[in-house]
């Protein structure tokens, strides 16, 4: 038996210790002759798989659906672009408790204690290749190749997913329905205005599924300072770039990364549980500080003699001119042969269709909290003010019934429940979380049903023959009749 073979057999003794999963509870339902799925999970990458395996675990069933091919899922082999992964090896990430599910378990199986002493971080494929196994040593069900088109709520307690695949369009219904659709998960790129009317064959944005090589021998412009910026910076010139211009609005980079600081038990378990005034305050502060991009990132730009670091270079207009790109900056005029966009995400519900039906009824903050004046931040406000179980809740109560059957395990309910819904340092906390708001939203719903089944159950645990009665002594008879 290979060291892998004999960690995934580690894995299900330890399953098989823990009596998990539980036993299937949750009763039967038929709507419009159709089964109804205990919960649909939108999204198969680590949070998708955690959040789904997390409800397994709990008896409760769970079907993943995510359009990528399968191995594919999520950004890490597809639009992602770092060498390497930007959180620290040790961190456990989707491994929901288990030592044998963790990532260095699965490395050092394979390569050695010496070898993991070594790593530095985790390549990025390499981490790709972690989900994989996990994906198949949990066996959980995915359906890949299917592309969620319309996600409906319905007043009769289920959830209407309509679906596309290969095979042909499907309805779906489901009582619960998890959104773990990664970092833009109610959206997408962001594009400043400046971008809107500019030709597409002239710019993409750093999270799109784009061809580097077409960028050789070309004057690249980059904008923006974060991760994803070098990592895009970097590629472009690693695919030969003529030269790569950073784009930085700001006077330095940051060098603290303030939301490492914030990371700890208290606040994993205890944002959701904070006052209003003091969420806003803390990813508020986090947002203005912003996150530095690692230095390894950094490095594998500057090594580079043909990229630039420009500061204080905020963008005021982009033109095409005789078959090239001039953009106007406080600093100067450059020219460029294509412009990349690294300039994070929004939600745009305008850039998802598939919740075209639930988003005009979505109640986000904006309509829970003012912030003090000069803390105003839009991200923050365009966030989904969700229940205790990542829940969506309607702006107005009555306008969209069974909208709180859908549950946000993405990166927009930061604000509300923390960084536990996507992110790899408390993945697994935000995990359980989610499902034991689940469990407790499905037994509370079908509660007559479940005490019916109580007065059902009828295994005896006395047979009626394990004793003998007695009978009191004469004395004692007598004893009580004085």
């Amino acid at each position: 038996m290979t060291a892998l073979a004999a960690l995934e057999a580690r894995f299900q003794q330890d399953l098989a210790w823990l009596e998990l999963p539980a036993k299937p509870w949750v009763p039967p339902k038929i709507v419009d002759d159709r089964a109804v799925l205990d919960v649909a999970v939108i999204g198969g990458g680590q949070a998708g798989m955690a959040a789904a395996a997390s409800l397994l675990h709990l008896g409760i069933d769970a079907v993943i659906y995510d359009q990528s091919p399968a191995g594919f899922e999520g950004p890490w082999a597809t639009t992602a672009r770092m060498e390497t992964l930007r959180s620290p090896k040790k961190l456990t990430g989707p491994a929901l408790g288990f030592a044998a599910l963790t990532f260095r378990a699965w490395f050092e199986a394979q390569f050695g204690l010496q070898a993991w002493e070594a790593l530095d971080k985790i390549p990025r494929l390499q981490w790709m290749d972690y989900l994989r196994w996990y994906r198949k040593v949990l066996a959980l069900d995915i359906r890949n190749d299917h592309r969620i088109d319309a996600i409906l709520p319905r007043a009769d307690g289920v959830v209407e997913l309509h679906i596309g695949a290969p095979a042909g369009r499907s309805v779906v219904l489901a009582r619960r329905v998890v959104l773990a659709t990664g970092r833009d998960g109610l959206g997408g790129a962001y594009l400043p205005p400046l971008a809107q009317n500019l030709p597409q064959a002239w710019w993409a944005h750093s999270c799109d599924d784009m061809d580097y090589g077409k960028l050789a021998g070309k004057r690249v412009g980059v904008i923006g300072a974060g991760a994803s910026a070098m990592d895009s910076a970097a590629t472009a010139l690693e695919a030969g770039a003529e030269r790569v211009d950073l784009l930085i609005r700001r006077a330095q980079f940051p060098r603290i990364n303030k939301g490492k600081g914030a990371g700890n038990p208290g606040l994993t378990n205890g944002h959701v549980d904070l006052p209003d005034e003091w969420k806003w305050r803390i990813r508020h502060y986090i947002n203005v500080q912003q996150t530095p991009p690692p230095s390894s990132s950094v490095q594998r730009v500057a090594k580079f003699a043909n990229a630039r670091f420009l500061f204080g270079t905020a963008i005021d207009k982009v033109d095409v001119v005789d078959n090239s790109l001039r953009v106007t900056t406080p600093r100067g005029l450059f020219e460029f042969d294509f412009l990349i966009f690294s300039t994070g995400f929004r939600i745009d519900w305008s850039a998802r269709p598939e919740f075209a039906a639930i988003a005009p009824h979505i109640r986000n903050w904006r309509a829970r909290y003012m912030p003090p004046i000069g803390d105003e931040d839009i991200e923050l406000s365009d966030s989904p003010d969700l229940g205790a179980a990542f829940e969506f809740q309607q702006k107005h109560p009555g306008s969209l019934p069974g909208l709180e059957r859908v549950h946000c395990f993405c990166y927009p309910a930061a604000l509300a429940h923390g960084t536990v819904s996507g992110d790899i340092p408390a993945l697994s906390d935000g995990a359980r979380r989610l499902a034991q708001g689940i469990a407790s939203l499905l037994y509370c719903e079908d509660v007559g049903m479940h005490y019916k089944n109580i007065q059902a159950y009828a295994e005896p645990e006395l047979a009626g023959d394990e004793w003998t009665p007695s009978e009191p002594t004469e004395r004692e008879r007598q004893g009580a009749s004085r």
